[in-house]
């Protein structure tokens, strides 16, 4: 019978680093430094406020674009797509794909090509707007609204550096779009893009993603690195010195709150008796790799549910159990706990009266009930003796 049990035990994980660094000044009005991976939030400063967000906006125009429509679809530039600001300088009466306005929109930040996007993705541009706005409540962005795709400041349309760090989420996640914000400079409709993101060149492991200006909005970015496997996401709103505050944000976090292992999958975890088998033990692994930010001195407590003994048969790579990691009251990570082989059910030959009853319970008959009993009867040594 298998009975689950739980078992609770507290491990110490602590960052190589003796002591953990200050948190930087920056000068940015709004900040937010997050793990991609987890979603933990290392550093903020005023990171709910809402703010107007210039052009990281077209980020969720992005998002949306290639969500919605095949990069190989052709959109037609139309005269109302035409807007200030920066610019694709796309033509009237112009065709380019999807994956070409793309580029336009996330390296030049031209907001044309926004408007172009947004029209030929949805059929209008306020429809394609609503789309911007559900995507950003299923991603959890409470505090954004969108007016426009293309982030010039209109009533209405405002986020938050937390909400901006949500989206760069879903950017990294989308194979499509982290490869778009990323690259440095090309050539696309005879037109040399180079992406505005500065920091593409001077951090190294900078990965993207999107930066913005408008007079009211002030210098708005956001940004990713990654470094020894951790990806990080930083947003700054209204910041004067936004590379410098990037730059000094990402040393802070890979520094000290490094991505620390907490299970690797396919290690052998436990090993549990077993019985109804000639195998007496079988082995339980962890199902996948969990990982997550700490800082020096964290604890970690491990809550272990897992039956005390299990019973054949067994079948390798089904569930035996779950791991589960809690920081405080947060749960950090889990995974399922699977047993590694298969273990057979021992099951003992039928003895004769096995056989019999067997019989009987078939209702064979007597004739067919004697002649299996007498082959089963050795032959007596005095038999045919007078």
């Amino acid at each position: 019978m298998k009975r689950a049990i739980a078992v609770f035990a507290a491990l110490i994980l602590l960052c190589p680093t003796c002591f953990a660094a200050e948190a930087p000044v920056v000068s940015a009005a709004s900040a937010v430094l997050m793990d991609a991976q987890s979603g933990r939030v290392l550093y903020e400063k005023d990171a709910h406020s809402q703010r107007l967000i210039a052009s990281t906006t077209k980020l969720m125009t992005a998002l949306v674009a290639v969500e919605s429509t095949a990069l190989d679809t052709q959109i037609t530039m139309k005269p109302e797509y035409q807007a200030e600001g920066s610019s694709m300088y796309l033509r009237f009466g112009e065709e380019r794909t999807l994956e070409e306005l793309l580029y336009g929109l996330l390296l030049a930040s031209g907001n044309d090509a926004a408007l172009a996007i947004a029209g030929g993705c949805g059929g209008d541009v306020e429809t394609f707007v609503g789309w911007m706005n559900e995507k950003a409540a299923e991603l959890g962005m409470e505090d954004t609204h969108f007016a426009n795709p293309n982030g010039l400041d209109a009533e209405g349309h405002y986020s938050t550096a937390y909400d901006l760090a949500l989206l760069g989420r879903a950017v990294l996640e989308n194979e499509t779009l982290a490869k778009l914000v990323s690259t440095k400079s090309i050539t696309v409709a005879g037109r040399s893009l180079t992406n505005h993101n500065k920091l593409l060149w001077r951090y190294e492991g900078c990965t993207g993603m999107k930066t913005g200006y408008t007079d009211a909005a002030g210098r708005t970015l956001v940004s990713s690195a990654q470094r020894d496997g951790q990806s990080l996401i930083c947003v700054t709103l209204k910041a004067p010195n936004d590379w410098d505050d990037h730059a000094k944000l990402f040393d802070y976090g890979f520094e000290t709150w490094p991505t620390r292992p907490l299970a690797r999958a396919g290690k052998i975890f436990r090993t549990l008796p077993v019985s109804g088998s000639l195998l007496s033990q079988v082995e339980v692994v962890t199902d996948r790799d969990v990982a997550y930010p700490l800082s020096t001195g964290e604890r970690v407590r491990a809550v272990i549910t897992l039956p005390d003994r299990v019973e054949a048969p067994v079948q390798k790579g089904t569930i035996a159990g779950k791991l589960c990691f809690w920081v405080g009251e947060t749960p950090v990570g889990e995974t399922y706990l699977l047993y590694r082989v298969d273990i057979p059910e021992n099951v003992p030959e039928p003895t004769l009266f096995d056989r019999i009853k067997e019989f009987l319970q078939r209702g064979e008959g007597s004739a067919v009930l004697a002649t299996a009993f007498l082959q089963e009867i050795p032959a007596s040594p005095v038999a045919g003796r007078r």
